[in-house]
């Protein structure tokens, strides 16, 4: 079962040096050589760069197999996730955009999923006015959401894959939590946990492995228990619910909207 979009070498290049600057934003603070005590200020740098290699992903997307009925499809999807994020708001962990994006890269592929994870919370972001420094931190992390979806092992189907999907949907909302966190984590000053005693504020100049105990022990705290969970229960139990309807949809409307070369091009309803 092969993905309705597969990605070529030069998309795949373009995909892996997005996602290394995105490392890169969310990472720096462990690896900055910094005095105890010196005030460290986030590379704004990265946050203007960010989008601007995005673009060049769509861009590149685009011009690797993503002719207009594909791109239809990537609208009414960003759309619909817009919609259902906002109606879910992320209170108490409950989120309703993942798993829609999970099946999406599910069935098209990792670019269109990486490409579906972007779109999704920039159109959400507008649609809640939730623009602001941690949109393109959200973006990325969402867009590896729907990436790692379509990385998924393909010879599965059935309750196989429904059970594969659902166990990657915990996998990933655990694994967005923490990445989102540590997205602000060093910037929190004076981070003081009910229970735990001393700091867990994010120490410049610090060695890696002390920072980034402080970091874990920060998230198993603050988020694994609540709103990461939360997250992950909502994904998986959506995706064992409607996922096998909302796959069999989608892969009818890839045999629509994919024309590979070589194949018949049907016209008209049938």
């Amino acid at each position: 079962m092969n993905p309705a979009l597969p990605v070529g070498p030069r998309t795949a290049a373009v995909l892996a040096l997005a996602s290394l600057a995105g490392l890169m934003m969310l990472c720096w603070p462990l690896l900055l050589e910094a005095q105890p005590g010196q005030r460290v200020e986030p590379p704004f740098v990265f946050l203007a760069l960010l989008p601007l290699v995005m673009v060049v992903v769509l861009a590149e997307m685009g011009e690797g197999g993503m002719d207009s009925r594909v791109l239809a499809v990537l609208g009414v999807l960003s759309a619909i996730n817009a919609v259902m994020r906002g109606l879910g708001a992320g209170t108490a962990g409950i989120e309703l955009v993942f798993f829609l994006l999970i099946l999406g890269g599910r069935v098209f592929g990792a670019g269109f999923g990486f490409v579906l994870g972007c779109t999704s919370l920039f159109a959400s972001a507008l649609l809640t006015a939730g623009v602001g420094p941690w949109l393109p931190f959200q973006m990325i992390c969402a867009a590896w959401v729907g990436m790692g979806a379509g990385l998924l092992p393909r010879r599965v189907g059935g309750r196989a894959e429904i059970a594969i999907l659902a166990a990657y949907a915990v996998v990933a909302s655990y694994l967005y939590g923490l990445l989102m966190n540590l997205s602000s984590w060093p910037f929190a000053l004076g981070i003081v946990v009910p229970g735990h005693e001393g700091s867990l504020a994010y120490v410049a100049g610090a060695p890696v492995l002390e920072n980034a105990h402080r970091f874990l022990v920060y998230t198993l705290l603050t988020s694994t228990g609540g709103w990461d969970t939360g997250r992950a229960i909502t994904t998986a139990v959506a995706i064992v619910v409607l996922g096998p309807a909302i796959l069999t949809t989608l892969r009818r409307a890839a045999r629509r909207a994919v024309v590979r070369p070589g194949s018949p091009v049907t016209v008209g309803p049938g």
